[in-house]
């Protein structure tokens, strides 16, 4: 076969064979096609869509591209995948979480794409923690902590790590067709018994509308089953950030605030509990969804959460005190400053994109492919939607390299705040349910 050929195809609007897209997500894998070719590729499907069929081949192929696991465990293997948002730190809650309630989660995650931040990224602010295993490393993990979040090697999903790569610098992050692809090979690959999905709608994720959302929900849930993989998605809001930080180190703090109780993240542990609800129902260690999130309350509220994480944590090259030291542990930014809100009223908008995209301007995310992050910097102490705010008084706290990245990045979160005179509705935190 030709890439050049397929290429053309998918951009003048055929669809590519299931044996096309297969031998192209194999290309991928082993290099026979090239990065300009994926780029091609990756911004056809976005304009084009590889419809149903499509969609289901490149997401197999991709999965069958590298190894694919399987566990012989005494209790489910589970995972849950967020589609990516600003503030979103739910997944090093949730993972020790659904491990202290029985699970086993063998959890691969990704680093930071386009404005929204990266599980790997947030846990590398760690020092030492390490997210490359050895597939004899991650089964030895899952046998003694029941719980890792790691990359994908190079024997996962191979061509997930190329496409994944293109995708974050050609602008086509946002096409539902990859998104799938890219999340479920990865996670098929993982050899899961149950998934649950966090899709994220509105102003800081990929999919601003309801009804996009819930096209990539549906797409993503009736593939995973298509597969095998019991599945259902939550679709979340993600209209402000949700954490009141964004940026890895800031982000981790929040977590352990809240994994100890020190000062509790509502929303982040509201959600930790619902998406942790329909994990533990999915596989079958739950009677429903409702008693499943009431045992993952139950795990986050007795420490038994924070325990597995600290096992986490020093399983994978971290601290092994990194539970009680975690505030010496930390990096901090040289240049911390106020943003100064211009008026008085309520926060009636924020633009979640524009906050995403000035951590990545101030080095908490990649502009370019192989760019460094510097993990202690990003925002903090934002204010959220409805809350009454007053001249002078900050929005939120910017943590800097230098002078000049902290003025940018006050200007940048200033304009991605929209301040009114009445108080807005607050929207749900889950508005949705896809099965």
């Amino acid at each position: 076969m030709d890439a050049r050929a397929i290429i053309a195809k998918l951009r003048d609007g055929g669809k590519p064979s299931t044996d096309e897209l297969r031998w192209f997500a194999a290309g991928l894998a082993d290099g026979s096609v090239s990065d300009a070719q994926a780029g091609a590729f990756a911004m056809a499907a976005l304009l084009r869509g590889l419809g149903d069929e499509g969609r289901v081949a490149l997401t197999k192929g991709m999965r069958d591209s590298g190894k694919v696991l399987e566990w012989d465990m005494n209790g489910p293997v589970v995972d849950k995948h967020s589609t990516g948002g600003v503030g979103d730190c739910v997944s090093l809650l949730l993972a020790p979480a659904l491990a202290a309630c029985g699970a086993y989660v063998p959890m691969i995650s990704g680093r930071g794409l386009g404005h929204t931040g990266g599980t790997l990224d947030k846990l590398e602010a760690i020092p030492g923690f390490r997210v490359g295993l050895t597939e004899a490393q991650l089964r030895r993990q899952m046998v003694e902590v029941r719980c890792a979040i790691v990359a994908a090697n190079a024997e996962i999903a191979p061509a997930d790590k190329r496409l994944y790569a293109v995708r974050d610098v050609t602008s086509t992050v946002e096409s539902i067709d990859l998104i799938t692809a890219s999340i479920l090979s990865k996670k098929l690959a993982a050899g899961l018994e149950a998934l649950v999905l966090d899709v994220k709608c509105g102003s800081g994720a990929f999919m601003d509308t309801l009804e996009k959302a819930e096209a990539l929900a549906q797409a993503l849930v009736s593939t995973a089953q298509g597969a095998g993989c019991m599945t259902a998605a939550l679709i979340t809001d993600m209209s402000q950030p949700l954490a009141t930080a964004a940026g890895n180190a800031l982000e981790v703090i929040e977590v352990m605030e809240t994994l100890t109780g020190t000062s509790v993240n509502e929303a982040l542990w509201d959600l930790t509990a619902a998406l942790g609800g329909e994990a533990l129902a999915l596989g079958g260690l739950a009677a429903d969804a409702e008693d499943g999130a009431a045992r993952i309350a139950d795990a986050l509220e007795s420490g038994q959460a924070a325990e597995y994480f600290g096992r986490m944590v020093a399983a994978q090259g971290g601290p092994a005190d990194f539970v009680d030291r975690w505030p010496d542990r930390l990096p901090s930014a040289p240049v911390v400053r106020e943003v100064p809100c211009e008026s008085d009223g309520f926060v009636v908008a924020i633009d979640g994109r524009a906050l995403g995209e000035a951590v990545v301007h101030l080095g908490g995310g990649r502009l370019r492919e192989g760019d460094r992050v510097n993990p202690s910097v990003g925002v903090s102490d934002l204010a959220g939607l409805g809350e009454s705010v007053m001249r002078g008084v900050p929005l939120g706290m910017v943590h800097a390299a230098d002078e000049a990245a902290a003025d940018r990045a006050v200007a940048a979160v200033l304009a991605a705040y929209r301040i009114g005179t009445s108080e807005p509705d607050e929207p749900p935190l889950v508005l949705k349910r896809v099965s």
